[in-house]
């Protein structure tokens, strides 16, 4: 029988093969008593397992193989770390297999509803990009509620790790890495990488010198993001000119590549020139922002403090060289939701975690679920679906389960997948 190997990992982890009357290829009867730890690493596929062979208890690992002869195309047979397996569980035992002393180890055939194989080449078969999208309905909403709260839980942890490798890159100061990361976020997805490189080239420290004189934040930002224009007649712009050369030479500063910035496609509101004036505005009007966060979680005093006015030049501008009529360029509602979402909460479950705080974790969690559902093309499709979303909380989940379980066709780790394939335990 043709079955794939990570079709085997799924249906022994899950026990969901034929418990009784099992053996051995040579005979001997098997009891499974623990199918063991799954291993992610170097070595055999699960540590730990429990099993009765012939009336004898044996602790040990497991190795999976869709044929028993993978286990000398692999070189197990040569590697010691193999040796301490108790159990081979094969689809096609078509070798015996020793370790390296020559003792052979015991096989087993995995034998196991024929619905599971067919369930899941039907499902991979499937040309949608959620592979589920016909099936989805048959899963019990309370499978999927409960897999929407373990993958938010899930994402936030991964947000976490990130964090941890900024706040390190930034000496552990919280504050320092909260402004890496809100900058980022400032671009929005389209320009998030030239806003990071820009706050890289452009410490806090110094804005924080400076954070009175918006002029003076405003002329080392677009400067460090090297966007003054070469020639300008504005009163402006000359000024921001003359600012940024007195201020870059006394820092040191050196712009980032102009070139990174994108403009194509974008709608005038999201314009690097509007965002950039917007960061500004928000820098200075707020000192020690994450400080002042970790202490709030009322979702309305938080979105107060990220309502931020640009300058008056931005009333009528979204880039430098065209007027354009006038207009009051600050953050919109859903924008500051959208960083509060990917930063605020981020940095707040973060911090609580290093400091093994639950309660922040459940604040964190809490500022999610007061925000309204975010909008885009992934979230638009779950809720085609019949996959409807409350609050931010459960777009975050759907974010998740599309990129990292759907995108990646890892059906077999998703619950929502785990139900369709194996229907018959429905």
């Amino acid at each position: 029988m043709n079955v794939p190997e990570i079709l085997l990992h799924y249906v022994w982890q899950n026990k969901l093969f034929y418990v009784n009357n099992l053996t051995t290829i040579d005979g001997s009867n098997v009891e499974v008593i623990n199918v063991g730890v799954p291993n992610t690493d170097a070595g055999p596929d699960f540590f730990n397992a429990k099993i009765i062979i012939d009336d004898t208890l044996w602790a040990g690992n497991v190795e999976i193989h869709s044929h028993a002869s993978d286990w000398k195309k692999h070189n197990h047979s040569t590697d010691k770390a193999y040796d301490n397996v108790i159990l081979h569980v094969v689809a096609d035992a078509d070798l015996e297999i020793f370790r390296t002393n020559g003792t052979k180890i015991p096989q087993m055939v995995l034998k196991f509803p024929d619905e599971i194989l067919q369930n899941y080449t039907q499902l991979l078969s499937e040309k949608n990009i959620i592979l589920c999208e016909k099936k989805i309905k048959q899963v019990p909403e309370i499978i999927i509620n409960s897999w929407k709260t373990a993958l938010l839980v899930e994402r936030l942890q991964q947000k976490t790790t990130a964090i941890f490798d900024i706040l390190f890159q930034n000496k552990n100061n919280w504050d320092d890495a909260f402004y890496a990361i809100l900058a980022r976020n400032f671009g929005f997805g389209t320009n998030s990488e030239p806003f990071e490189l820009l706050a890289k080239s452009l410490p806090q420290n110094i804005l924080a010198k400076h954070k009175n004189d918006i002029m003076q934040i405003e002329a080392m930002l677009f400067g460090q993001a090297n966007l003054l224009p070469d020639k300008s007649a504005e009163n402006y712009v000359i000024e921001l000119k003359k600012e940024y050369k007195f201020l870059s030479q006394k820092y040191n500063l050196k712009p980032i590549d102009s070139s990174l910035w994108k403009l194509l496609r974008l709608r005038p509101d999201n314009f690097p020139h509007v965002r950039i004036a917007q960061f500004a505005a928000l820098i200075t009007q707020s000192s020690r922002l994450f400080s002042k966060i970790v202490e709030i979680s009322d979702i309305n005093i938080l979105r107060k403090m990220f309502v931020c006015k640009p300058s008056k030049f931005w009333e009528t501008h979204y880039r430098f060289e065209n007027e354009s009529p006038m207009k009051y360029k600050q953050l919109s509602r859903q924008s500051v939701d959208i960083l509060l979402i990917n930063t605020v909460v981020s940095m707040l479950f973060a911090y609580a975690q290093k400091r093994k705080n639950s309660k922040m974790e459940d604040v964190a969690i809490s500022i999610l679920e007061q925000l309204p559902p975010e909008k885009n093309a992934i979230v638009e499709h779950w809720r085609v679906l019949g996959i409807e979303t409350a609050n931010a909380a459960d777009t975050q989940s759907l974010l998740q389960l599309r990129k990292h379980y759907c995108d990646k066709r890892k059906c077999l780790h998703c619950r929502i997948g785990h139900k369709i394939v194996a229907k018959y335990t429905l």
